[in-house]
């Protein structure tokens, strides 16, 4: 039966936008490449229209010419179209792409979506005010504990304020009778008379000056800084 029918022959896939950019763009190079060599043919007919004289053979140069220009506008002709074509592709390229994007997007939303809806069902509003009005009492609690242990034991209850302020003046009454006299306490003024020197009966320090044999004493003056002065020797002439 396949001798007679024959196989059947899978269809192929269609081409993809980029299939078809990459196919329009070769044929465009090959069009590019046609009218650089026309380029460079023109080029050779314009110097040899320069070098020969008016005549037929001047006006055989310049038919060449001519059919070699018609032939570069026919070419560029082809390749405008073809880049209107390729322009064509690649917006069409770029929505298909924009779509994909945005279906990408919508998936990942979607998979975002799912993922806190589950967590929301673990999380519930009363639950965390219940929690926070906890953590209060407890800091109230917490609060009330440090007053209670920092509590002085060593001052009764029953001092009576007045008595302690009435105290706190009449100090301070007795400081200033004491610092009356030189604005020092008595405490720390130095005794007048004391008992220990009256009692010792030393004579006074000497003065630093030797006697001098003859009844003489040897006066040596200070100069401006209190120190001896250098005697000055006598100049004999």
């Amino acid at each position: 039966m396949r001798r007679v029918f024959g196989v059947k022959k899978d269809k192929e896939p269609p081409p993809s936008v980029q299939d078809a950019s990459d196919r329009i763009n070769k044929r465009g190079d090959n069009v590019d490449d046609k009218i650089r060599k026309l380029d460079a043919e023109l080029a050779r007919y314009k110097e040899q229209i320069k070098k020969t004289r008016p005549g037929p053979a001047q006006e055989a140069v310049k038919a060449r010419a001519m059919r070699v220009l018609k032939q570069k506008r026919m070419y560029e002709g082809q390749r405008d179209m073809l880049y209107n074509q390729t322009f064509n592709l690649d917006q069409v390229a770029f929505a298909a792409e924009g779509i994909k994007d945005a279906q990408q997007t919508m998936t990942a939303l979607k998979s975002a979506n799912k993922e806190l809806k589950g967590m929301m069902k673990t999380v519930k509003i009363q639950e965390i005010d219940n929690l926070q009005d906890e953590m209060l009492d407890l800091m109230d609690v917490s609060n009330e504990i440090q007053e209670s242990l920092g509590r002085s034991y060593n001052v009764p209850d029953d001092i009576d304020e007045d008595d302690l302020m009435g105290e706190l003046d009449a100090l301070e009454a007795d400081m200033g009778f004491e610092t009356e006299g030189d604005g020092v306490p008595s405490y720390l003024q130095p005794d007048k008379d004391s008992e220990f020197d009256s009692e010792l009966n030393l004579p006074p320090a000497p003065t630093g000056h030797a006697p001098v044999p003859g009844g003489r004493t040897n006066v040596q003056a200070d100069d401006e800084l209190g120190l001896p002065a250098v005697p000055r020797a006598s100049l004999r002439g």
